[in-house]
Protein backbone atom coordinates (compact mmCIF):
# COMPACT_ATOMS: atom_id res chain seq x y z
CA UNK A 1 0.00 0.00 0.00
CA UNK A 2 1.33 3.43 -0.88
CA UNK A 3 1.49 6.10 1.78
CA UNK A 4 1.71 9.84 1.68
CA UNK A 5 4.70 10.10 3.96
CA UNK A 6 7.91 8.09 3.91
CA UNK A 7 9.16 9.29 7.30
CA UNK A 8 7.32 8.10 10.42
CA UNK A 9 7.21 10.39 13.47
CA UNK A 10 6.63 9.32 17.06
CA UNK A 11 5.07 12.71 17.80
CA UNK A 12 4.09 14.28 14.48
CA UNK A 13 3.99 18.09 14.38
CA UNK A 14 0.62 19.71 13.85
CA UNK A 15 1.77 20.98 10.44
CA UNK A 16 2.17 17.39 9.23
CA UNK A 17 -1.21 16.42 10.69
CA UNK A 18 -2.88 19.42 9.03
CA UNK A 19 -1.38 18.59 5.65
CA UNK A 20 -2.35 14.91 5.91
CA UNK A 21 -5.87 15.88 6.97
CA UNK A 22 -6.13 18.40 4.14
CA UNK A 23 -5.25 15.68 1.65
CA UNK A 24 -7.96 13.47 3.13
CA UNK A 25 -10.49 16.30 2.80
CA UNK A 26 -9.24 16.95 -0.74
CA UNK A 27 -10.01 13.33 -1.60
CA UNK A 28 -13.51 13.60 -0.14
CA UNK A 29 -14.19 16.79 -2.08
CA UNK A 30 -13.21 14.89 -5.21
CA UNK A 31 -15.54 11.99 -4.41
CA UNK A 32 -13.39 9.47 -2.53
CA UNK A 33 -14.45 7.98 0.80
CA UNK A 34 -12.64 9.13 3.91
CA UNK A 35 -11.97 5.52 4.91
CA UNK A 36 -10.02 4.92 1.69
CA UNK A 37 -8.25 8.27 1.93
CA UNK A 38 -7.12 7.64 5.51
CA UNK A 39 -5.72 4.26 4.50
CA UNK A 40 -3.13 6.14 2.41
CA UNK A 41 -1.91 8.24 5.35
CA UNK A 42 1.36 7.24 6.98
CA UNK A 43 0.79 5.04 10.01
CA UNK A 44 2.51 7.42 12.42
CA UNK A 45 0.30 10.28 11.28
CA UNK A 46 -2.94 8.36 10.89
CA UNK A 47 -4.44 8.54 14.42
CA UNK A 48 -4.06 12.33 14.66
CA UNK A 49 -5.05 12.87 11.02
CA UNK A 50 -8.13 10.72 11.53
CA UNK A 51 -9.26 12.75 14.54
CA UNK A 52 -8.76 16.06 12.72
CA UNK A 53 -10.34 14.77 9.48
CA UNK A 54 -13.43 13.48 11.28
CA UNK A 55 -13.79 16.82 13.02
CA UNK A 56 -13.36 18.68 9.72
CA UNK A 57 -16.07 16.57 8.07
CA UNK A 58 -18.50 17.39 10.87
CA UNK A 59 -18.03 21.15 10.42
CA UNK A 60 -17.25 21.33 6.71
CA UNK A 61 -20.46 23.18 5.83
CA UNK A 62 -19.68 26.00 8.21
CA UNK A 63 -16.04 26.13 7.15
CA UNK A 64 -16.94 26.19 3.45
CA UNK A 65 -19.37 29.06 3.93
CA UNK A 66 -16.80 31.08 5.91
CA UNK A 67 -14.04 30.19 3.47
CA UNK A 68 -16.02 31.61 0.57
CA UNK A 69 -16.30 34.87 2.49
CA UNK A 70 -12.52 34.93 2.82
CA UNK A 71 -11.49 33.86 -0.70
CA UNK A 72 -13.31 34.63 -3.92
CA UNK A 73 -11.58 31.80 -5.76
CA UNK A 74 -9.45 28.98 -4.36
CA UNK A 75 -6.07 28.51 -6.10
CA UNK A 76 -6.49 24.72 -5.97
CA UNK A 77 -8.41 22.03 -4.10
CA UNK A 78 -5.59 21.29 -1.67
CA UNK A 79 -5.44 24.96 -0.64
CA UNK A 80 -9.21 24.91 -0.15
CA UNK A 81 -8.94 21.76 1.95
CA UNK A 82 -6.12 23.10 4.15
CA UNK A 83 -8.04 26.31 4.73
CA UNK A 84 -11.22 24.40 5.64
CA UNK A 85 -9.41 22.06 8.02
CA UNK A 86 -7.69 24.99 9.70
CA UNK A 87 -10.96 26.89 10.08
CA UNK A 88 -12.65 23.90 11.72
CA UNK A 89 -9.82 23.71 14.26
CA UNK A 90 -10.22 27.42 15.00
CA UNK A 91 -13.93 26.80 15.49
CA UNK A 92 -13.10 23.98 17.89
CA UNK A 93 -10.95 26.33 19.98
CA UNK A 94 -13.72 28.88 20.09
CA UNK A 95 -16.39 26.39 21.11
CA UNK A 96 -14.41 24.16 23.48
CA UNK A 97 -16.10 25.78 26.45
CA UNK A 98 -19.45 24.51 25.19
CA UNK A 99 -18.36 20.97 26.00
CA UNK A 100 -18.87 19.65 22.49
CA UNK A 101 -17.43 16.11 22.30
CA UNK A 102 -14.69 15.05 19.95
CA UNK A 103 -13.25 18.51 19.44
CA UNK A 104 -9.46 18.60 18.89
CA UNK A 105 -8.39 21.88 20.51
CA UNK A 106 -5.30 23.92 19.68
CA UNK A 107 -4.41 27.52 20.45
CA UNK A 108 -5.40 29.85 17.55
CA UNK A 109 -1.87 31.14 16.94
CA UNK A 110 -0.63 27.53 16.82
CA UNK A 111 -3.19 26.58 14.18
CA UNK A 112 -2.30 29.57 12.00
CA UNK A 113 1.44 29.08 12.35
CA UNK A 114 1.30 25.35 11.66
CA UNK A 115 -1.08 25.76 8.71
CA UNK A 116 1.36 28.19 7.09
CA UNK A 117 4.20 25.74 7.81
CA UNK A 118 2.19 22.98 6.16
CA UNK A 119 1.65 25.14 3.07
CA UNK A 120 5.35 26.03 2.94
CA UNK A 121 6.29 22.35 2.91
CA UNK A 122 4.34 21.54 -0.25
CA UNK A 123 5.16 22.71 -3.76
CA UNK A 124 1.52 23.14 -4.80
CA UNK A 125 0.82 25.35 -1.77
CA UNK A 126 4.08 27.23 -1.17
CA UNK A 127 3.15 30.15 -3.42
CA UNK A 128 -0.11 30.63 -1.51
CA UNK A 129 1.14 30.53 2.08
CA UNK A 130 0.71 34.30 2.37
CA UNK A 131 -2.89 34.06 1.21
CA UNK A 132 -3.57 31.28 3.71
CA UNK A 133 -1.99 33.28 6.53
CA UNK A 134 -4.04 36.35 5.62
CA UNK A 135 -7.29 34.37 5.50
CA UNK A 136 -6.79 32.72 8.88
CA UNK A 137 -5.70 35.94 10.59
CA UNK A 138 -8.65 37.79 9.10
CA UNK A 139 -10.95 35.12 10.49
CA UNK A 140 -9.49 35.60 13.97
CA UNK A 141 -9.96 39.37 13.72
CA UNK A 142 -13.43 39.34 12.14
CA UNK A 143 -14.91 36.09 13.39
CA UNK A 144 -18.18 37.56 14.65
CA UNK A 145 -18.85 39.44 11.41
CA UNK A 146 -17.92 36.49 9.21
CA UNK A 147 -20.12 34.09 11.15
CA UNK A 148 -23.00 36.58 10.98
CA UNK A 149 -22.55 36.76 7.21
CA UNK A 150 -23.14 33.00 6.84
CA UNK A 151 -25.83 32.67 9.51
CA UNK A 152 -28.63 32.21 6.98
CA UNK A 153 -26.91 29.33 5.20
CA UNK A 154 -28.41 25.93 6.07
CA UNK A 155 -25.10 24.30 5.17
CA UNK A 156 -23.27 26.53 7.65
CA UNK A 157 -25.85 26.09 10.41
CA UNK A 158 -26.40 22.34 10.11
CA UNK A 159 -23.22 21.14 8.39
CA UNK A 160 -25.13 19.11 5.84
CA UNK A 161 -25.90 19.83 2.17
CA UNK A 162 -28.94 22.07 1.74
CA UNK A 163 -30.91 19.39 -0.11
CA UNK A 164 -30.31 16.95 2.77
CA UNK A 165 -31.62 19.45 5.32
CA UNK A 166 -34.67 20.12 3.15
CA UNK A 167 -35.54 16.43 2.81
CA UNK A 168 -35.33 15.87 6.56
CA UNK A 169 -37.47 18.93 7.30
CA UNK A 170 -40.19 17.56 5.04
CA UNK A 171 -39.94 13.98 6.29
CA UNK A 172 -39.59 14.73 10.01
CA UNK A 173 -41.07 18.14 10.79
CA UNK A 174 -40.81 17.57 14.55
CA UNK A 175 -37.45 15.78 14.69
CA UNK A 176 -35.29 17.09 11.84
CA UNK A 177 -33.20 19.40 14.01
CA UNK A 178 -32.46 16.66 16.52
CA UNK A 179 -31.46 14.30 13.69
CA UNK A 180 -29.02 16.82 12.26
CA UNK A 181 -27.54 17.57 15.67
CA UNK A 182 -27.13 13.85 16.37
CA UNK A 183 -25.10 13.47 13.18
CA UNK A 184 -22.32 15.61 14.67
CA UNK A 185 -22.05 13.71 17.95
CA UNK A 186 -19.16 11.20 17.73
CA UNK A 187 -20.49 7.68 18.14
CA UNK A 188 -19.57 5.48 21.11
CA UNK A 189 -17.78 2.18 20.67
CA UNK A 190 -20.52 -0.47 20.77
CA UNK A 191 -19.78 -4.19 20.78
CA UNK A 192 -21.84 -7.35 20.39
CA UNK A 193 -20.74 -10.32 22.47
CA UNK A 194 -20.24 -13.59 20.58
CA UNK A 195 -22.17 -16.03 22.74
CA UNK A 196 -20.38 -18.94 21.07
CA UNK A 197 -17.14 -17.80 22.70
CA UNK A 198 -18.04 -15.83 25.83
CA UNK A 199 -20.86 -14.53 27.99
CA UNK A 200 -21.56 -10.84 28.35
CA UNK A 201 -20.75 -11.12 32.05
CA UNK A 202 -17.37 -12.67 31.21
CA UNK A 203 -16.51 -9.83 28.82
CA UNK A 204 -17.68 -7.20 31.29
CA UNK A 205 -15.48 -8.69 34.00
CA UNK A 206 -12.46 -8.71 31.69
CA UNK A 207 -13.08 -5.06 30.80
CA UNK A 208 -13.41 -4.12 34.45
CA UNK A 209 -10.15 -5.89 35.25
CA UNK A 210 -8.53 -3.80 32.51
CA UNK A 211 -9.97 -0.59 33.98
CA UNK A 212 -12.53 -0.14 31.19
CA UNK A 213 -16.06 1.02 32.02
CA UNK A 214 -18.90 -0.39 29.90
CA UNK A 215 -22.69 -0.56 29.99
CA UNK A 216 -25.00 -3.21 28.58
CA UNK A 217 -27.35 -2.54 25.68
CA UNK A 218 -29.86 -4.86 24.01
CA UNK A 219 -29.57 -8.62 24.29
CA UNK A 220 -25.84 -8.96 23.73
CA UNK A 221 -24.38 -5.46 23.45
CA UNK A 222 -21.79 -3.52 25.40
CA UNK A 223 -21.02 0.19 25.09
CA UNK A 224 -17.67 1.49 26.26
CA UNK A 225 -17.70 4.72 28.22
CA UNK A 226 -14.53 5.77 26.36
CA UNK A 227 -13.60 4.37 22.93
CA UNK A 228 -10.35 2.42 22.63
CA UNK A 229 -8.50 0.80 19.71
CA UNK A 230 -10.39 -2.47 19.29
CA UNK A 231 -7.30 -4.67 18.93
CA UNK A 232 -6.21 -3.53 22.40
CA UNK A 233 -9.43 -4.59 24.13
CA UNK A 234 -9.65 -7.87 26.09
CA UNK A 235 -11.10 -10.67 24.00
CA UNK A 236 -10.38 -9.30 20.53
CA UNK A 237 -7.99 -12.05 19.46
CA UNK A 238 -10.15 -14.66 21.21
CA UNK A 239 -13.22 -13.65 19.17
CA UNK A 240 -15.31 -12.74 22.19
CA UNK A 241 -17.07 -9.86 20.46
CA UNK A 242 -17.61 -7.82 17.29
CA UNK A 243 -17.98 -4.08 16.78
CA UNK A 244 -21.62 -3.33 15.90
CA UNK A 245 -23.97 -0.42 16.58
CA UNK A 246 -26.91 -1.11 18.88
CA UNK A 247 -29.37 -0.38 16.08
CA UNK A 248 -27.67 -2.86 13.75
CA UNK A 249 -27.78 -5.59 16.39
CA UNK A 250 -31.55 -5.86 15.89
CA UNK A 251 -31.24 -7.36 12.39
CA UNK A 252 -30.34 -10.96 13.23
CA UNK A 253 -32.67 -10.94 16.23
CA UNK A 254 -35.61 -9.87 14.04
CA UNK A 255 -34.89 -12.51 11.41
CA UNK A 256 -34.70 -15.03 14.30
CA UNK A 257 -32.89 -17.94 12.61
CA UNK A 258 -33.57 -21.41 13.94
CA UNK A 259 -31.37 -24.50 13.92
CA UNK A 260 -31.35 -26.27 10.57
CA UNK A 261 -32.58 -23.30 8.52
CA UNK A 262 -31.20 -22.44 5.11
CA UNK A 263 -30.39 -18.73 5.33
CA UNK A 264 -29.19 -16.09 2.87
CA UNK A 265 -27.33 -12.98 3.95
CA UNK A 266 -27.40 -10.83 0.84
CA UNK A 267 -25.06 -7.82 0.61
CA UNK A 268 -23.21 -9.32 3.58
CA UNK A 269 -20.03 -7.25 3.90
CA UNK A 270 -18.50 -6.27 6.27
CA UNK A 271 -20.09 -9.27 8.01
CA UNK A 272 -21.37 -8.09 11.38
CA UNK A 273 -24.89 -9.34 10.71
CA UNK A 274 -23.52 -12.51 9.10
CA UNK A 275 -21.68 -13.38 12.28
CA UNK A 276 -24.66 -12.55 14.46
CA UNK A 277 -26.88 -14.96 12.50
CA UNK A 278 -24.34 -17.72 13.03
CA UNK A 279 -24.07 -16.92 16.72
CA UNK A 280 -27.83 -17.29 17.20
CA UNK A 281 -28.43 -20.68 15.56
CA UNK A 282 -26.84 -23.64 13.77
CA UNK A 283 -27.80 -22.74 10.21
CA UNK A 284 -26.72 -23.38 6.63
CA UNK A 285 -25.68 -19.88 5.55
CA UNK A 286 -24.82 -18.32 2.20
CA UNK A 287 -23.17 -14.90 2.57
CA UNK A 288 -23.33 -12.95 -0.66
CA UNK A 289 -21.67 -9.68 -1.65
CA UNK A 290 -20.82 -8.00 -4.94
CA UNK A 291 -17.42 -6.85 -3.65
CA UNK A 292 -14.97 -9.78 -3.50
CA UNK A 293 -12.43 -7.81 -1.45
CA UNK A 294 -14.98 -6.90 1.20
CA UNK A 295 -16.17 -10.51 1.23
CA UNK A 296 -12.63 -11.55 2.13
CA UNK A 297 -12.96 -9.38 5.24
CA UNK A 298 -16.17 -11.24 6.10
CA UNK A 299 -14.25 -14.50 6.01
CA UNK A 300 -11.49 -13.07 8.19
CA UNK A 301 -14.03 -11.88 10.76
CA UNK A 302 -15.74 -15.27 10.83
CA UNK A 303 -12.37 -16.96 11.36
CA UNK A 304 -11.56 -14.70 14.32
CA UNK A 305 -14.97 -15.38 15.84
CA UNK A 306 -14.73 -19.14 15.33
CA UNK A 307 -17.81 -19.19 13.10
CA UNK A 308 -16.38 -20.39 9.77
CA UNK A 309 -16.98 -23.94 8.58
CA UNK A 310 -18.70 -26.17 6.05
CA UNK A 311 -22.06 -24.69 7.02
CA UNK A 312 -20.99 -21.26 5.75
CA UNK A 313 -20.38 -20.32 2.12
CA UNK A 314 -19.11 -16.97 0.87
CA UNK A 315 -19.84 -15.99 -2.72
CA UNK A 316 -19.06 -12.82 -4.66
CA UNK A 317 -22.01 -11.96 -6.90
CA UNK A 318 -24.65 -9.33 -7.62
CA UNK A 319 -27.61 -10.21 -5.40
CA UNK A 320 -30.07 -9.10 -8.09
CA UNK A 321 -28.54 -11.42 -10.73
CA UNK A 322 -29.99 -14.73 -9.59
CA UNK A 323 -28.55 -16.65 -12.54
CA UNK A 324 -25.05 -15.79 -11.32
CA UNK A 325 -25.34 -17.42 -7.91
CA UNK A 326 -28.69 -19.04 -6.97
CA UNK A 327 -28.99 -22.82 -7.24
CA UNK A 328 -32.79 -22.69 -7.25
CA UNK A 329 -33.19 -24.05 -3.71
CA UNK A 330 -35.32 -21.64 -1.65
CA UNK A 331 -34.20 -20.08 1.63
CA UNK A 332 -36.13 -20.20 4.88
CA UNK A 333 -34.88 -16.74 5.81
CA UNK A 334 -33.28 -13.92 3.81
CA UNK A 335 -31.51 -10.89 5.22
CA UNK A 336 -31.66 -8.11 2.63
CA UNK A 337 -29.30 -5.48 4.04
CA UNK A 338 -29.32 -3.61 0.75
CA UNK A 339 -27.11 -0.77 -0.51
CA UNK A 340 -28.38 2.62 0.60
CA UNK A 341 -27.32 6.24 1.04
CA UNK A 342 -26.11 5.38 4.58
CA UNK A 343 -27.77 8.59 5.77
CA UNK A 344 -28.43 7.00 9.18
CA UNK A 345 -24.78 6.42 10.05
CA UNK A 346 -23.23 9.80 9.30
CA UNK A 347 -21.99 10.26 12.86
CA UNK A 348 -19.70 7.26 12.30
CA UNK A 349 -18.95 8.23 8.70
CA UNK A 350 -19.28 12.04 8.57
CA UNK A 351 -17.96 12.22 5.01
CA UNK A 352 -21.10 10.50 3.69
CA UNK A 353 -23.14 13.71 3.74
CA UNK A 354 -20.59 15.41 1.46
CA UNK A 355 -20.18 12.43 -0.88
CA UNK A 356 -23.88 12.01 -1.61
CA UNK A 357 -25.83 13.95 -4.23
CA UNK A 358 -29.56 14.55 -4.19
CA UNK A 359 -30.22 12.26 -7.16
CA UNK A 360 -28.39 9.44 -5.34
CA UNK A 361 -31.42 8.95 -3.09
CA UNK A 362 -33.83 8.04 -5.87
CA UNK A 363 -31.19 6.11 -7.80
CA UNK A 364 -30.39 4.01 -4.74
CA UNK A 365 -34.07 3.39 -4.05
CA UNK A 366 -34.47 2.04 -7.59
CA UNK A 367 -31.57 -0.35 -7.03
CA UNK A 368 -33.06 -1.48 -3.71
CA UNK A 369 -36.37 -2.34 -5.36
CA UNK A 370 -34.59 -4.40 -8.03
CA UNK A 371 -32.63 -6.35 -5.40
CA UNK A 372 -35.71 -6.88 -3.22
CA UNK A 373 -37.79 -8.25 -6.09
CA UNK A 374 -35.01 -10.65 -7.04
CA UNK A 375 -34.39 -11.87 -3.49
CA UNK A 376 -38.10 -12.38 -2.87
CA UNK A 377 -38.04 -15.08 -5.55
CA UNK A 378 -35.54 -17.05 -3.44
CA UNK A 379 -37.73 -17.11 -0.29
CA UNK A 380 -39.46 -20.41 0.43
CA UNK A 381 -43.25 -20.42 0.96
CA UNK A 382 -43.73 -19.67 4.63
CA UNK A 383 -40.24 -18.14 4.77
CA UNK A 384 -39.27 -14.62 5.79
CA UNK A 385 -37.33 -11.72 4.31
CA UNK A 386 -35.98 -8.88 6.44
CA UNK A 387 -35.42 -5.63 4.57
CA UNK A 388 -32.76 -3.44 6.20
CA UNK A 389 -31.19 -0.11 5.38
CA UNK A 390 -29.03 2.26 7.41
CA UNK A 391 -30.91 5.19 5.88
CA UNK A 392 -33.32 7.76 7.28
CA UNK A 393 -34.76 8.90 3.94
CA UNK A 394 -38.36 7.59 3.62
CA UNK A 395 -37.93 6.65 -0.04
CA UNK A 396 -35.42 4.03 1.12
CA UNK A 397 -37.52 2.91 4.07
CA UNK A 398 -41.23 3.43 4.65
CA UNK A 399 -42.07 4.10 1.01
CA UNK A 400 -39.90 1.24 -0.22
CA UNK A 401 -41.69 -1.22 2.08
CA UNK A 402 -45.15 -0.03 1.02
CA UNK A 403 -44.30 -0.26 -2.67
CA UNK A 404 -42.89 -3.75 -2.15
CA UNK A 405 -46.21 -4.88 -0.67
CA UNK A 406 -48.05 -3.40 -3.63
CA UNK A 407 -45.88 -5.37 -6.06
CA UNK A 408 -46.14 -8.61 -4.07
CA UNK A 409 -49.63 -9.33 -2.73
CA UNK A 410 -48.40 -12.69 -1.41
CA UNK A 411 -46.18 -10.86 1.07
CA UNK A 412 -47.48 -10.31 4.60
CA UNK A 413 -45.81 -7.71 6.76
CA UNK A 414 -44.79 -8.86 10.23
CA UNK A 415 -43.89 -6.85 13.31
CA UNK A 416 -40.63 -4.90 13.00
CA UNK A 417 -39.49 -1.48 14.22
CA UNK A 418 -39.83 0.33 10.90
CA UNK A 419 -37.87 3.58 10.90
CA UNK A 420 -35.41 3.99 13.77
CA UNK A 421 -34.08 7.52 13.92
CA UNK A 422 -30.57 8.14 15.26
CA UNK A 423 -30.37 8.90 18.97
CA UNK A 424 -27.30 10.73 20.24
CA UNK A 425 -27.90 14.21 21.62
CA UNK A 426 -28.14 14.30 25.43
CA UNK A 427 -28.23 10.49 25.54
CA UNK A 428 -25.94 8.23 27.54
CA UNK A 429 -23.63 6.06 25.41
CA UNK A 430 -25.79 3.00 26.14
CA UNK A 431 -28.91 4.82 24.87
CA UNK A 432 -27.34 5.89 21.58
CA UNK A 433 -27.84 4.25 18.21
CA UNK A 434 -27.58 4.97 14.50
CA UNK A 435 -30.50 5.32 12.11
CA UNK A 436 -31.95 2.16 10.53
CA UNK A 437 -35.08 0.94 8.78
CA UNK A 438 -36.48 -2.56 9.34
CA UNK A 439 -39.37 -4.27 7.55
CA UNK A 440 -40.06 -8.01 7.93
CA UNK A 441 -42.12 -9.91 5.35
CA UNK A 442 -43.47 -13.46 5.30
CA UNK A 443 -44.22 -15.27 2.03
CA UNK A 444 -47.66 -16.78 2.26
CA UNK A 445 -47.97 -20.34 0.97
Amino acid sequence: MSTRSDTPHLAPPLSAVLLASARVVEDVLEGRSMTDALADVDGALRPAAQAVSFHAMRYLGWADAVGRELVQRYPNVLFESLLLVSLTLLKAEGEAAAGLPGMPVYAPHTVVDQAVTAASSTRSLGAFKGLLNACLRRFLRERAALEAAVADSPEAEWNHPGWWVKQLRVAYPQQWQEILRAANVPAPLTLRVNRRRASREQVLAAFQDAGLAADTVGQAGLVLATPRPVAQLPGFAEGWWSVQDAGAQLAAELLAPQDGMRVLDACAAPGGKTAHLLELADIDLLALDADADRLTRVGQNLDRLGLAGEHVRLQAADAADLDAWWDGKPFDAVLADVPCTASGIVRRHPDIRWLRRENDVRRTATLQARILDALWRTVAPGGRLLYVTCSIFPIEGTRQALEFLQRHPEARRLDAPGQLLPVAVDATPAAQRDGFFYALFAKQS
